[in-house]
């Protein structure tokens, strides 16, 4: 008997042990950290549309690891180790397919097409011919329309644990854009941790193209209450002006001396509340920045954002010519996103590569226009590292 006691003593003392040692307790709680930080799979798993809606990972040896859904394209998660080597989640999202079904208009991690950005009064000309779209911001057609490619099931293709390819057509006079435009975008995670997003189209009738991500990013992680200290550097020595409805008009400003200088790293804090009339039209920063750029049309940087807190630099390199800088103005609290956070005012931005707004209606803009034989081809990257 005292034997048998001895042996269950014995046991008890080795799981306790077990339990309380640092290194094994330590590598569990983070390797558990790390997964559970990931939206589930079965949360997404639906058909919309007669079409299945799933959640796909990338990941690679450094421990970025990132879920997107076929709905929509969308980001869910972008998950980067910080100055501590912790998992921070750094893009604004959702646990579960269902809220982006009934909050589509957040845009969150989509998709955009056709037309990112602005369209004036929903109209354009093109061939001689008027097309009209949806008014969706107002009296403006905004990202392509109520059911633009944010909201539409693409066709998905994992090759393998580093690259997502996927599909949609988007048929003649889908949301009022004329022609069948087959679209292709594909995300690779690569070794140096850059999430990079090649998108191609081609046409069978002459339309207008301005396709991005609209990625919200907040450096201090998900859910943080702002982006205001979190440093930003735009390589640009101008920015395009905006009316009321943050249609431009027509120029392009130097940044110089206004609170649109963001030629050094700063925080974006630093005049997002001064009384500049372009930063009273776009209720804070929700402007267009054309790039420095060299005559070739290579991948180039095109904007760097840096936290203190958690160390995480972000660079944005591009081969579009000119880069939508939001401040995440219209967001209020209201939204409940991942690990039942709250998205207040002002605690995301987004750096959307494009053409520029409004430009199949601004004659001094680059030309939006694919015709049949042509291909539309864009690449855009986001590189993480710490400092």
């Amino acid at each position: 008997m005292k034997k048998v006691c001895f042996v269950l003593f014995a046991f008890i003392a080795v799981v306790l042990i077990g339990c309380t040692n640092p290194s094994n307790n330590d590598s569990s709680n983070k390797d558990s950290a790390f997964l559970t930080a990931l939206p589930s799979k079965t949360a997404y798993k639906q058909t919309v549309e007669g079409k299945e809606v799933s959640l796909y990972e990338l990941g690679n040896k450094n421990g970025v690891k990132i879920a997107i859904t076929n709905f929509g394209g969308r980001i869910v998660s972008c998950l980067v180790p910080d100055k501590s080597g912790v998992s921070t989640d750094i893009v604004l999202g959702y646990d579960s397919l269902i809220h982006y079904l009934h909050n589509s208009e957040a845009y969150f991690g989509a998709l955009i097409g056709r037309y990112g950005n602005r369209i004036a009064n929903g109209k354009f000309e093109l061939a001689g011919k008027i097309f009209s779209l949806a008014q969706n911001n107002g009296v403006n057609s905004l990202h392509g329309g109520p059911k633009g490619f944010h909201n539409q099931v693409w066709d998905a293709h994992q090759t393998d644990s580093s690259h997502l390819e996927l599909q949609y057509l988007s048929k003649d006079g889908e949301e009022g854009y004329p022609g069948n435009l087959t679209v292709k975008v594909v995300y690779s995670l690569l070794a140096d941790n850059s999430l990079q997003i090649e998108y191609t189209a081609t046409t069978d009738k002459a339309t207008v193209v301005n396709l991005t991500n609209h990625a919200y990013f907040n450096l201090n992680g998900a859910g943080n209450e702002t982006i205001n200290d979190n440093l930003l550097e735009i390589q640009a020595d101008q920015y395009t002006p905006v009316d009321t409805t943050l249609i431009p008009l027509g120029k392009h400003v130097n940044v110089a001396g206004t609170a649109f200088d963001f030629r050094k790293a700063h925080p974006i804090g630093d005049s997002v509340n001064s009384k500049d009339p372009q930063i009273v039209n776009g209720k804070g920063y929700d402007h267009n920045f054309p790039l420095i750029r060299k005559s070739d049309k290579s991948l180039q940087l095109a904007a760097t954002v840096y936290s203190p807190k958690t160390g995480i630099f972000m660079e944005v390199l591009t081969t579009e010519p000119g880069i939508q800088f939001y401040g995440g103005n219209f967001l209020d609290g209201t939204l409940v996103g991942k690990n039942a956070k709250s998205y207040p005012y002002r605690s995301a931005f987004c750096l959307e590569t494009q053409h520029f707004p409004d430009a199949p209606n601004q004659k001094t803009f680059a030309s939006t226009t694919l015709l049949p034989g042509q291909t539309y081809q864009s690449t855009t990257a986001y590189r993480f590292s710490v400092k």
